[in-house]
């Protein structure tokens, strides 16, 4: 298939990430990332229901922390990754219109794939066979819910980066990670991922986990046929366990804009990937600067919070910069790093 882009590298994407807060541990909060400009501010998101249709999770017990403001209600499904969204216009992306919903239905490509038997025995109709090598941590089927937790507790982070692998801003960012001796999960591109091989082994070389984001980032893919979404997320995976080589995983697959319905969220489940959501969004996709992408990290992180950043789909030396500084200072404020749960 022909790999059509737009202006940033990429189909257009939705522009509004509202995030959403992670079930957090307040009383170990403190005031986060206070010297990367942390401090007052709007609150974080609720965390949307796991449905992929909004909705609110219940906040954690307990007052807000100094310089973690409180959470408020998530907007609905459509664009910020825990299937929440909106609307707006993004600089370096072409923002996309049309209806929301988690039954939106569409034409997908004029063929059909073939059947496949997934992991469990069960059949998934207009699916292309699984890869032999790294499309799964295990032979569990995972869960169709979104994920917002991660596998430590206490005072850690999840570090995720989103539209690699890019040769120019992936290897920096995988520099500053071995430096702090920090660990991140990247959310490839399938065609990016099979144009640089060497970038995804060597991901996974240094301890880092490994994402499907699509074939194309089309953030409209919910509104298209079963087959269209079945192969978004399986091309995808196949490319990226294939340039990972063998006995590389795939753990989880992230929906471009966040556009999780629960067809697909079902379709990366029968894959054995766990839906990924975040639960705190830099916004360094706006590029506005190194200082801000820092103050609404600062505002928003909390123990237990997955970072949405990003090493490929435009400019990222504003997201490289805003790493080098938020990595001191998680290591200055003892935080620790860790994955998403599976």
């Amino acid at each position: 298939m022909e790999y059509k882009t737009g202006r940033s590298g990429f189909p257009g994407r939705t522009a509004v990430r509202r995030t959403a807060a992670a079930v957090a541990t307040a009383a170990l909060a403190g005031a986060a990332l206070a010297a990367c400009g942390g401090g007052a501010g709007h609150g974080a998101a609720a965390a949307g229901a796991d449905d992929g249709r909004g909705g609110t999770r219940a906040p954690s017990a307990g007052a807000s922390t100094p310089g973690i403001p409180s959470q408020r209600t998530a907007p609905p499904d459509g664009g910020d990754g825990n299937g929440n969204g909106g609307t707006a216009t993004s600089p370096d992306r072409d923002a996309p219109t049309g209806g929301t919903g988690p039954d939106r239905t569409g034409s997908g490509p004029s063929g059909t794939v073939p059947s496949q038997t997934v992991p469990g025995g069960s059949t998934v109709p207009g699916t292309t066979p699984p890869t032999t090598d790294g499309t799964a941590p295990s032979g569990t089927r995972p869960a169709e819910s979104i994920q917002h937790s991660l596998e430590d507790g206490g005072k850690s982070v999840a570090l995720t980066f989103d539209d690699g692998p890019d040769p120019r801003w992936t290897p920096q960012v995988l520099a500053l990670l071995a430096r702090h001796h920090a660990k991140a999960t990247f959310c490839e591109i399938g065609p990016s991922a099979a144009a640089h091989p060497g970038l995804v082994r060597r991901i996974t070389a240094e301890g880092h986990r490994l994402c499907d984001h699509s074939v194309h980032h089309d953030e409209r893919q919910s509104g298209k046929s079963l087959a269209y979404n079945t192969h978004e997320i399986a091309d995808a995976q196949r490319d990226i366990a294939k340039a990972a080589g063998p006995g590389a995983k795939l753990w989880y697959y992230r929906a471009p804009g966040g556009d999780f319905t629960p067809p697909i969220r079902r379709i990366a489940a029968d894959h054995g990937l766990r839906p990924l959501g975040w639960t705190v969004d830099s916004r360094d996709w706006e590029r506005p600067g190194t200082a801000k992408v820092l103050a609404t990290i600062g505002r928003e992180l909390r123990p237990g919070s997955i970072v949405l950043m990003h090493d490929g789909g435009g400019d990222r030396r504003q997201t490289v910069a805003a790493l080098a500084k938020l990595l001191d200072t998680l290591d200055a404020q003892g935080w620790t790093y860790s994955f998403p749960a599976r």
